[in-house]
């Protein structure tokens, strides 16, 4: 196997790598990402290099940097001994460095043979590899470059057409354009100049970067319709190991109640409890339900709750779903919605039988199953889709729900698996996207926190810390628009992936490649 012998490309290599991994949250240092993947780039280039070993290097140290955390869950909770659990995390982050090291074969493939600058190269063929990460083999689509710029909200309005990947697009040309400067300077006393592609170049990006801002700008003083929906979010800090422990039952039920009779004070339409609240199963246990229900008969709002329900029994085995009920006045009636993307190792184990030694680290009894069904639930003041916990990450979920009525976005969590991690924020980052991408507020309850509320303009309007018990209210106001994006979904991606194509086949037109 080929290592990286030159030690100035091995340090560029994880320059890149580190440079990512400070842009993302909770280190929060975005401007970094707009010339992160620069030092990337010239190591790609350098006549020493082996270009997929190059990619794989900033790959590793940019994922084992932004998803370190997944130990965390599996250790600490997971309950699996850490030489696995840090197996685990090492096969995961070579995995997804998989996708850097094939950024670095095809880009050095097509700038080695087309007369094209770095700056159309560079980001379509990365969101190529971001769309490809975001689905492939169950998807993981965690540290996207886009997410940087989640608190640039002038830039990202523009999501609402190119989803989160335009966002990306954008950041990673900017890589290429500096780059293209770069080698520029370095190759013009040689004779061959990129000089005509740098300058129109540099011209577009700021033509389009002026655009995306302007367009963001206006879509920041668009005025909202009214405050038309107040929603509680209820976060009741409940330590993992206590959630199913029946020795916790009680004190975790008075603590959702309380917060619940608090909540109602400032009569929401709507309260909402986080992922998994409740530490019995829903329907399965008749007098703990029936307390349930009784306290919904006592109040005058609507409540959206996270629990575990039984679907049957396969092999002497109990079938469940991670699923969201929602109970409404006046009615005995329970809507429900179960999960539709289930969480690798957290509620199934993939390839089960090669990795035996590995349980599912929920600590529910059975075998957690998945539903093919979007549901959006009505109510008189929205129609509310339903993500649960890492949904909120798959773009084109999100949209399913959007494009099938909802006009208001519920997302329920339990991030306590990530400990004091940069994971919950980097997961509250998303949700900024999904809610400028479709137009939509969201409402987001976290047991641990972050739990808040966003705006259809990316505004964050409220938060929480993480690890304190919270019961917040906030106006919101149903989406009433539908943007482009929720129309027609990830057109952007798909030209790039397009767009690829077409590249790699003209480069494969070439006998050799060009001296640059």
């Amino acid at each position: 196997m080929t290592v990286l012998e030159n030690k100035k490309e091995l340090l560029l290599s994880v320059i890149s790598g580190i440079l990512l991994v400070l842009s993302f949250p909770s280190f929060n240092v975005y401007p970094l990402a707009w010339f992160s993947l620069v030092p990337l780039l010239l190591a790609i280039m350098s006549k020493d290099s082996s270009n997929f070993y190059t990619g794989l290097v900033t790959g590793i140290v940019y994922f084992m940097g932004t998803v370190y955390w997944v130990f965390h869950s599996m250790y600490v909770y997971g309950h699996i001994p850490a030489i696995a659990s840090l197996l685990l995390l090492v096969i995961l982050c070579l995995y997804l460095a998989l996708y850097t090291g094939l950024f670095a074969v095809t880009f050095h493939y097509i700038y080695s043979r087309l007369d094209l600058p770095a700056l159309l190269i560079v980001p379509v063929v990365w969101i190529t590899l971001e769309y490809a990460r975001t689905y492939l083999l169950t998807g993981f689509p965690w540290s996207l470059l886009g997410y940087t710029q989640y608190s640039f909200l002038s830039l990202i309005q523009i999501s609402d057409v190119t989803g989160v990947y335009g966002i990306s697009f954008l950041v990673a040309a900017v890589n290429g354009l500096i780059f293209d400067l770069i080698r520029h300077e370095k190759t013009v006393e040689s004779g061959w100049t990129l000089s005509r592609h740098v300058k129109s170049g540099a011209i577009v990006v700021a033509i389009v970067m002026i655009a995306a801002l302007a367009y963001g700008s206006a879509q920041l003083k668009h005025d909202e319709p009214i405050e038309n929906v107040k929603v509680s979010v209820l976060q009741g800090n409940i330590d993992q190991d206590k959630k199913w422990d029946k020795k916790h039952q009680r004190e975790v039920i008075d603590i959702y109640k309380n917060l619940t009779l608090e909540a109602v004070s400032n009569k929401p339409d709507l309260v909402v409890w986080p992922e998994s609240a409740l530490p019995f199963i829903f329907g399965y246990d008749k007098d703990l339900t029936d307390e349930i229900m009784d306290l919904q008969k006592q109040i005058n709002s609507h409540m959206l709750i996270g629990s575990v329900l039984v679907k049957g029994s396969e092999k002497g085995k109990s079938l469940l779903s991670n699923s969201v009920i929602m109970l409404s006045p006046g009615t005995d009636s329970v809507e429900v919605y179960d999960k539709i993307h289930l969480v690798p190792f957290g509620e199934y184990v993939p390839m089960g039988r090669l990795f035996p030694f590995i349980k599912k680290m929920v600590t529910a009894v059975g075998d957690f199953v998945k539903s093919d069904e979007v549901i959006v639930m009505k109510t008189p003041f929205a129609k509310i889709g339903n993500l649960i916990c890492y949904e909120i990450a798959f773009p084109g979920l999100v949209r399913k729900f959007i494009d099938k009525g909802a006009n208001l976005i519920i997302t329920v969590t339990n991030d306590a698996w990530f400990g004091r991690t940069s994971a919950p924020y980097q997961h509250f980052s998303m949700a900024v996207f999904r809610a400028i991408e479709n137009r939509v507020p969201v409402a987001r309850s976290a047991n641990t926190g972050i739990s808040g509320f966003i705006d259809s303009r990316g505004r964050i309007l409220k938060e929480s810390d993480i690890f304190v018990q919270a019961s917040l209210t906030g106006k919101l106001t149903a989406g009433s628009e539908q943007s482009f994006y929720t129309r027609h979904g990830d057109i952007f991606a798909y030209v790039c992936l397009f767009l690829t194509f077409i590249m790699v086949l003209l480069g494969m037109s070439r006998k050799s490649p060009k001296n640059k």
